[in-house]
Order: C-alpha cells, then structure tokens, then sequence
C-alpha cells in the first residue's frame, strides 16, 4: 500500500452517448470536476461524508462511490483494509454530466493509487459501474470510461468488457445546465423497444462516420454525423428550448451537438473558442427568453481522466 495515506481527488464531468452513439460513445471534459478526500483508515470497511448540499446517501452500498469502492475492496480481498472518503460534488446530480459517473469513478481510481495500482483501467471501469447501476438500476460505462480513461472512448462491448480510446482533434466544448431534473432511469424508461431498420442503418452510419471523424481530425465529418435519429426526438421534449438552442447553435457555426447524456444539459461542439463563446450566448439569450435558470460551461476536453494528488 502506498505509504501517503491520504489524497485529494479531481473526477472530470463527462458527455455520454455524443449525440448518436447511445451507451457506446463519450469525453470528459475540464469543467466541472467533482472533488473528493480518500484517506487510508486503520479502521476496516468503508466510512463516507458528503460536504456539499445534495443529501446524498451515505451508506456505501446506496452511495454511487460507496458501490464502486465496495466492489474493489472486495476482489482485493483483504479483510482489514478501511477508507475514509469525503465527496465534495461539484457536478449537480441528474444534471446529465455524469455525476454518478465522477464519483464512482473518482472513488475507485483513489483507492486504487493508494494500493500502488494494483488494478487496471479496465478493472476500474467494471467496479465503478457498480455505482452507476445503484443510480440507474443499468451498468453502463459511457461515462464511466472517459472519466477513468480521459479523452474520447468508445465501449464496444459491456460484457464483456471491450474499450477502445478514440484520439481527438481539439475541440471547444459549451454546455448549458437547465435548472430542472431529469433523472436517468426515467429518462431511459420513455425510449422505445424497438427501431426500424432504416432508423438503425442511417444510425450506425453516423455513429461510425463519427469515430471516423474523431480518427481523422475531420471536423466536417464529425459535424455531419452529429445526428441522432432513434434517442433525441424523444428525449427532446423533456428539455426546454433544446430546439431551438440546437438550431441556433449550429447557425452560428458550431460543430453540432445535442443531449448530454440523459440530459437536461445540452452541448455544442466547436472548432474555434471565438465560436463556443458564440455559443455561450445563444445559449443564455435562449434560456433567459423562456425563463428556466441555467448554468453555462465553456471548457475543452480532458485528456487525462481522473487527477489524483498526495496531501
């Protein structure tokens, strides 16, 4: 075990599904990062404080991170290891920026220096998505991946497990937060059972006309196949003024974009930063028209993952 027994932690938010890659596509991004303390204890088990004003659970197995490190403690297979973990959540749950997703993953890549990497990435991922199956009721890792892997990554397979990093050009990244709840499960529960063929070809032609796009540092190709025609025109309705933000955004130059994840945020792509702070205003001027508070981020990706330092 590492013999600085106390660390600080930053777990990046992250942007799942990437407009048509539904449950196999996401990034992480700079901004915002929750921030957590892990801290051996000479204690056995797990002991979890929450410093912000969420009210989240603290028994680990109801808490995302708690589920996360659980599962590691246990294929680690000591009887006598203790952490003491203080989550500090910057990233507003429900907000569709991977919340769950920063904690678990946070949680586990923590704990995991502090036993001088005793597992890899790959281990990491399947033990966070614990966590995302307690905020869910689903194991998915679209963004659980980025947060541990950084950049942009592709999860071809669940089970078993089989991620594939995505090199990136660099992109600006603006999202806006509507300041209203959409919870995943729901939002999952109004999706159809089933596609037409045609709906699921015009689909996977973007989604690999995406990870084409990504390969080849084609931001014209990665624009084009910003489409989504089976989760979006569903999930839409949910939040307020997305149309519009959409169709503004793009106008004035963006990339494309669309849902963050289950949403309520929304995010847009761009080339240039003259362009996402372009973005940043279409933005505040749509949701300032209809009267829903928000919160706004211009930031770019995060091509590290979660940040562990000694204290």
């Amino acid at each position: 075990m590492n013999t600085k027994k106390k660390i600080r932690i930053l777990a990046p938010a992250t942007i799942a599904n990437l407009v048509c890659g539904f449950d196999i596509l996401g990034l992480a991004i700079n901004h915002p990062q929750d921030e957590m303390y892990l801290e051996v204890s000479n204690e056995p088990g797990l002991r979890i404080t929450h410093t912000d004003r969420y009210n989240l659970p603290t028994e680990p197995a109801k808490n995302v991170a708690g589920a996360a490190l659980l599962a590691l403690m246990e294929e680690y297979g000591d009887a006598g290891l203790g952490f003491d973990l203080t989550i500090n959540k910057i990233i507003k749950p429900g907000s569709g920026l991977g919340s769950s997703a920063a904690s678990s993953a946070g949680a586990v890549v923590g704990a995991n220096y502090l036993l001088n990497n005793h597992f890899s990435k790959m281990d990491l991922v399947r033990f966070a998505m614990n966590g995302e199956k307690v905020a869910s009721g689903v194991k998915h890792a679209d963004n659980i991946t980025p947060c541990i892997y950084g950049g942009v990554t592709l999860i071809r397979s669940i089970f078993p497990l089989d991620i594939v990093s995505l090199s990136a050009p660099p992109m600006y990244v603006t999202v806006v937060h509507p300041q209203i709840e959409v919870k995943t499960s729901d939002a999952r529960q109004i999706l159809r059972k089933e596609v037409q063929l045609k709906d699921a070809i015009k689909q996977w032609g973007n989604i690999a006309g995406l990870v084409a796009g990504f390969l080849q540092n084609d931001y014209e190709l990665i624009g084009r196949s910003l489409e989504d025609v089976i989760i979006e025109p569903i999930r839409s309705i949910l939040i307020p003024g997305f149309d519009d933000v959409k169709k503004l955004c793009k106008e004035a130059g963006a990339l494309g974009g669309g849902i963050s994840g289950s949403g309520p945020s929304v995010f847009m792509l761009s080339k240039e930063e003259t362009t996402a702070r372009a973005v940043e205003q279409i933005m505040k001027s749509v949701y300032d028209k209809i009267g829903v508070d928000y919160h706004v981020h211009v930031t770019t990706l995060n091509t590290e993952g979660v940040w562990v330092k000694e204290v």
